[in-house]
């Protein structure tokens, strides 16, 4: 398990320095399907995103892709949303209902973004429909609540609209045991405007205060395996400045795509890990693990290879071009 857990943070390293999130949309859901109380997993999720954050936001500090008011502003009403969402999980413990509830929401918010994202990814920027995400930007940046912030990417919108987004952001955050990049990150790009570099090291940068926040808070009830997150840390360690790198050479709409197979891959393997135990079929939670790291691998090193392919300036062999389909 220690190969395991160190071998994972390498894939998760990886993918949270590209995507801009601290792995706990990866994490949570894969030791809910390896068995650990829903209360574990989510501070442990958490744990584990304060510690890859560091490392990440220094990185993406120097390629220049931190927008620190928005972080500000995010982190702030995400701290407080995370205390909200902790509370609700207690609770339904005490029910007796957190397990069903927290795979279900994983399920169903996963499915929901990462559908939405890839179709933004597949979309032609010639056809019509592209102008979606774009229009539903441009009608919050027309929203005109004072005070106006100006962002980096000459994006201009309200700072109530960006604080209420931080504080919905942070519920769900403290709810599911998530830093919020899944969530973040689409919020910033489709919601907000911001350019997707900049909402990667920008949403880093915030996870960095919010998942130390939030691990704390977990941690005060016991609720957070430190063998584990060690052995995990271990591993991203190096791999998070990989993937923080590889945002520097890989196109947008490439980055929104991996984005979306981590989601929608997630979504199936909580779905799956939930029907293997309510029907005791043991090979639907084998499929559900499978699912789980296979994804995790697969993106990660598609990740490594297009900005290899890049750096070579060569995206006419098959590989190269396997990264790109």
């Amino acid at each position: 398990m220690v190969g395991v857990f160190v071998g994972f943070g390498l894939l998760i390293g990886t993918l949270f320095g590209f995507f801009g999130m601290g792995g706990s949309f990866l994490v949570t859901p894969a030791l809910l399907v390896l068995g650990y109380p829903s209360t574990v997993a989510v501070g442990s999720g958490l744990a584990f995103v304060f510690g890859t954050s560091v490392i990440g936001a220094l990185r993406h500090r120097d390629h220049g892709q931190v927008d620190y008011k928005l972080a500000a502003i995010m982190t702030a009403a995400m701290t407080a949303g995370i205390e909200l969402g902790k509370s609700v999980v207690f609770f339904l413990e005490a029910t007796g209902m957190a397990d069903l509830v927290i795979n279900v929401s994983y399920v169903g918010l996963l499915a929901l973004v990462g559908l939405f994202t890839l179709r933004d990814a597949w979309t032609d920027e010639s056809d019509d429909e592209s102008g979606a995400s774009l229009d539903l930007a441009e009608r919050v940046q027309a929203i005109e609540i004072p005070p106006m912030v100006t962002f980096r990417g000459d994006v201009r919108v309200s700072g109530v609209i960006v604080a209420a987004i931080g504080l919905v952001i942070g519920v769900l955050s403290g709810f599911l045991g998530v830093g919020g990049g899944f969530l973040l990150m689409p919020a910033m790009m489709y919601g907000l405007g911001i350019p997707a570099a900049i909402a990667v090291g920008t949403d880093i940068l915030q996870i960095t205060i919010s998942g130390a926040f939030g691990a704390f808070t977990y941690a005060q009830s016991g609720a957070v395996a430190l063998p584990v997150v060690a052995f995990l840390l271990v591993g991203s360690a190096l791999a998070a400045r990989i993937g923080a790198g590889a945002t520097n050479l890989v196109d947008e709409d490439e980055i929104k795509g991996y984005f979306a197979a981590m989601l929608l891959a997630g979504s199936l393997a909580v779905a799956t890990n939930k029907l293997g135990n309510i029907y005791g079929i043991a090979a639907l939670n084998t499929v559900s693990t499978v699912l789980i790291f296979g994804a995790a691998f697969l993106v990660s090193g598609a990740v490594v290879l297009a900005a290899v392919c890049r750096l070579r300036s060569n995206a006419s062999s098959t590989w190269c071009r396997l990264t790109t389909s």
